[in-house]
């Protein structure tokens, strides 16, 4: 069995406003400087704690707990207002149907809780789509390879024959970890260049160039 595994946030949907959004108001009220917005894109993908750790280096632990669990409260507050927007990016919907086309198996790996990825998908009406839904919740932040081999187990399918598909590196050094193959995607957070760097075996420009590679691999 083959199992194409999705990243969220900058590979299905373009949700860096909202994240950016988040960051800001969350920094503000601790007392911060308001990061730019290219620093808080470095950090999507990351596990929340793993990502506040990052931006802030010289905080104490448990400051980094802080920013996370305040991060959370003021995602939950944009969306309960109506302001989270999370498109999907153009030619996503037609790659899912080629995959599935094509007997492939649908996962997700991301840095996303399981609420706000549930929140996603069913507004999307994608979620029944995915037979393994594996998130910063339940696992070690990317690129440690645990969510990637839980997907595995449970969509009951072999490593050599399946593929990561995010747009950090992080989701590539992951898929090295994992031993599946590391399919990058130039329309996310992170530049090309970076991801081939970290070792995918493609960096596709459209999610039509997945779909390529997937008929190839069939």
């Amino acid at each position: 069995m083959r199992l194409a595994i999705f990243d969220c946030d900058g590979t299905l949907v373009d949700s860096q406003a909202n994240i950016c959004l988040a960051m800001e108001q969350c920094f503000a009220s601790a007392g911060l400087a308001v990061p730019a917005r290219e620093r808080t894109r470095r950090v999507v993908g990351l596990s929340l704690l793993e990502a506040m750790q990052a931006m802030v280096p010289e905080a104490e632990p448990h400051f980094h707990a802080k920013l996370a669990d305040d991060y959370k409260s003021v995602f939950q507050g944009l969306r309960a207002r109506g302001l989270v927007k999370e498109p999907l990016y153009e030619g996503v919907p037609e790659l899912l149907d080629a995959l599935e086309a094509e007997s492939w198996l649908l996962g997700i790996a991301t840095g996303k809780s399981d609420r706000g990825l549930r929140h996603c998908l069913e507004g999307h009406g994608l979620l029944r789509r995915f037979v393994t839904l594996q998130t910063a919740d339940r696992h070690p932040s990317k690129p440690h390879p645990s969510m990637i081999e839980a997907a595995l187990a449970e969509a009951g399918a072999d490593a050599e024959v399946s593929m990561m598909i995010g747009d950090t590196s992080y989701d590539m050094a992951m898929a090295k970890a994992a031993g599946v193959r590391a399919v990058g995607v130039a329309w996310g957070y992170h530049r090309a260049e970076e991801l081939a760097a970290a070792g995918a075996d493609l960096v596709a420009r459209r999610p039509a160039d997945i779909a390529a590679l997937a008929e190839a691999l069939a």
